[in-house]
């Protein structure tokens, strides 16, 4: 049997992602994302639908939180950025806690979204 190594995908060929910040309002402090993350991705179920949801990609990010700030970074489809800001209009409670999400920024490098949203207040 001959093995054979598969060709990369060429640049150009890759989906495109965004990295969108959101900021929860609430009176309540969460330590940890994953509750934050599943009500989002709850929210975003509901509003775009299990096909909606694999061709936006949405993908949060565990690591980038921002404890102090409340702040966290998802990953998207470029071509679904606004639904997935509109599906934050959704989230109305996380952990049975009040709670409102909003898009702080976007940005196409992990990096400077990180840089630009979670370090600082805007």
């Amino acid at each position: 049997m001959v093995k054979t190594k598969i060709k990369p995908l060429l640049p150009s060929l890759r989906e495109k992602k965004r990295y969108l910040a959101f900021e929860v309002i609430s009176g309540h402090r969460f330590n940890d994302t994953f509750h934050v993350n599943k009500a989002i991705l709850d929210a975003a179920n509901s509003f775009l639908g299990n096909l909606g949801m694999a061709k936006a990609g949405i993908l949060p990010i565990n690591d980038k939180w921002n404890e102090t700030l409340q702040r966290g970074i998802m990953r998207v489809n470029n071509k679904h950025v606004d639904e997935l800001k509109a599906s934050l209009v959704f989230v109305k409670n996380i952990e049975g806690k009040e709670a409102i999400v909003k898009s702080v920024g976007a940005s196409g490098i992990l990096r400077k979204a990180q840089q630009k949203y979670l370090n600082k207040a805007s």
